[in-house]
Parts: C-alpha cells; sequence; structure tokens
C-alpha cells in the first residue's frame, strides 16, 4: 500500500512538471497557446465501431491516443474519483490536459447543489494537472425528449451555471458552456439564456461547431450569427466536419466554411483552446481505424487554423 501511494504521489508530480508551460489563464489568455487536444468521445465512437471499449483498458487506449502525435487530452469527467486514475496516464504518455467536459443537471433546484458540488470535487482532484477550462452541456429535460425546459427551469439553470462558473473562478479555472442540437430549438432560447443571463467573467462559450451548424437546420448563416453575437465568449471550439450533413471519418473541406470560421475569430481577436471531436455517426464512411484518422485530423487542423 505504502509503494502503491509513494508511485501515486510521484506520478502526480511528474504530471505538474510536464504540465508547467501552460501559460496561467486569465481573461486575457490565448487560448490558442494549449497545444491541440481531442474530446475523449470521438475514440469512443471509432472503438465502438471496431467493436472495443475505450474505457476497458484505458492505458493501452492512450498510448493508442499518443501515437497519433496529440498531446493534449480532453475527459469526458464523471466523478473525481476518475480523475486520479487518469492523471498517472497522462504522466505516462506526456499528455497535458488543458480541459476537461463534465456532466451537470442544472435546471432544477433540487438536482443543481449536487451536480455543482460533484464538479467542484473533480475541479480540486485536476489541480495537479493545471486543467484550466471545464466544459459541461447541461442535461435536457430526458435525453432523446422533445420537451423543451421551461422558463423557470432555464431561469434556475442560468443561476446555478453562473455560480458553478464562479466558483470555479475561485480555483483558476474558466467555465465554458457547450451545447447540442437541443439547445438550438425554439428559437434557440436555451442558448442564448445561458449567454445573455450570465456573467461573461463567470461562463465563457465552448463553441461545439458542427452541433450549432446542425441544430440550427445545417446553417452557416446561424453559426456565425452566434459566432458574431457571442465570439468574445468563446473559450474553446470543439471541432467537427461533415459531407451533406453527415459526420465524416477525418477532419478537412466538408459542410463548414472552417476557414471562414478562422477569419471571423481572428477578426474578433478570438483564440479559442482547439479540441477535435471528429466523432463517427451510423452513415459515416469506414476507411480507417482512430489512429489513423486522427494523424490525419492533426495534419489538416494545422492547415486551417495554423496550430
Amino acid at each position: 500500500m505504502a509503494t502503491n501511494r509513494r508511485q501515486f504521489i510521484e506520478s502526480l508530480t511528474a504530471v505538474s512538471a510536464a504540465l508547467a508551460s501552460i501559460p496561467a489563464f486569465g481573461e486575457k489568455q490565448d487560448r490558442g497557446q494549449y497545444p491541440l487536444s481531442c474530446n475523449q468521445y470521438a475514440w469512443v465512437t471509432f472503438y465502438a465501431r471496431d467493436g472495443k471499449d475505450w474505457s476497458a483498458n484505458l492505458d493501452t487506449s492512450l498510448a493508442d491516443f499518443a501515437s497519433t502525435g496529440l498531446k493534449a487530452y480532453e475527459p469526458s469527467l464523471n466523478n473525481a474519483d476518475e480523475v486520479a486514475r487518469l492523471l498517472p496516464l497522462l504522466a505516462k504518455y506526456q499528455l497535458q490536459m488543458p480541459s476537461v467536459y463534465v456532466n451537470t443537471s442544472l435546471h432544477e433546484a433540487k438536482e443543481a447543489a449536487g451536480s455543482i458540488d460533484s464538479v467542484l470535487k473533480i475541479a480540486n482532484a485536476l489541480q495537479p494537472a493545471g486543467t484550466k477550462i471545464v466544459v459541461t452541456n447541461p442535461n435536457p429535460i430526458k435525453w432523446g425528449s422533445a420537451e423543451n425546459k421551461s422558463d423557470e427551469q432555464l431561469a434556475e439553470q442560468a443561476r446555478n451555471l453562473d455560480s458553478l462558473g464562479a466558483e470555479l473562478r475561485k480555483k483558476g479555472m474558466t467555465l465554458a458552456y457547450h451545447t447540442h442540437d437541443v439547445e438550438l430549438r425554439a428559437a434557440a432560447r436555451e442558448l442564448h439564456h445561458m449567454l445573455l443571463a450570465t456573467k461573461p467573467e463567470n461562463v465563457s462559450l465552448c463553441l461545439d461547431v458542427h452541433w450549432v451548424y446542425r441544430g440550427s437546420g445545417n446553417s452557416q448563416i446561424a453559426l456565425f450569427d452566434i459566432v458574431k453575437l457571442y465570439g468574445k465568449r468563446i473559450a474553446e471550439l470543439h471541432i467537427r466536419q461533415s459531407k451533406g450533413g453527415i459526420w465524416q471519418e477525418t477532419f478537412g473541406e466538408g459542410d463548414i466554411d472552417y476557414a471562414r470560421l478562422v477569419k471571423e475569430l481572428n477578426a474578433q481577436g478570438i483564440k479559442p483552446h482547439l479540441v477535435l471531436e471528429q466523432c463517427l455517426e451510423k452513415t459515416s464512411p469506414k476507411t480507417m481505424n482512430a489512429a489513423e484518422a486522427h494523424k490525419v485530423d492533426v495534419v489538416e487542423v494545422k492547415k486551417v487554423f495554423g496550430k
């Protein structure tokens, strides 16, 4: 037990040393200084297509991840215990973790308190990793349901989102609000209220480019209007491309004009943290495995974003 504990502490020290080069995160921080990252979920979809479980052997999975040349990883975390298991593996494969994705339920007061407490415990556990961005997409009323949140529930959610962001700021972290397509329903009332009813210093935006595009009926007009309205709030981008509305195996040319997106962000002086999330769906092409696809992604992102 003592030996295991000593090894664990040494691994935390190694993680801290490996991540010491990440600059302090502030309101004017250039998030583009962080290395290109990749979200866990993209790998989950590739592994599932091949009949594999990403979480079954995280050591082997992260070795596969690191083989692509990616230097940063954005995991999806459910509790603080998962952080303790992850940190030694990040040190082993010399992977940074500038950002993480967490689940929350914030539209009902009785659930929100527990969600906020869980995220703050995760944030405390993340301190050795130097993580600076916490991304969350508050749960819908029910996954797969067409039911929208009431005005009262949206107001409750915004209050709790702002409160969580304020607490994370005290820990030197930024909360980044994320959406899927649900939040774009009903004139995008949920997305707009979360950003208009929260303080910019407490709540930033993780712009999931393709979900905004898809959620608004495959509309680049809607996507670029969001960038125009909330560009200054964007701390992070989730990057995905499609062709004919179908998610592709690799990032590159397709439905979304990423060159224009880069131009729009540069015009506003915005340098967000870039996170690949080139996920698969049932109709996606099948020509390569996860590592092969992400090696292509790294090259293509550098062409478009210059990272």
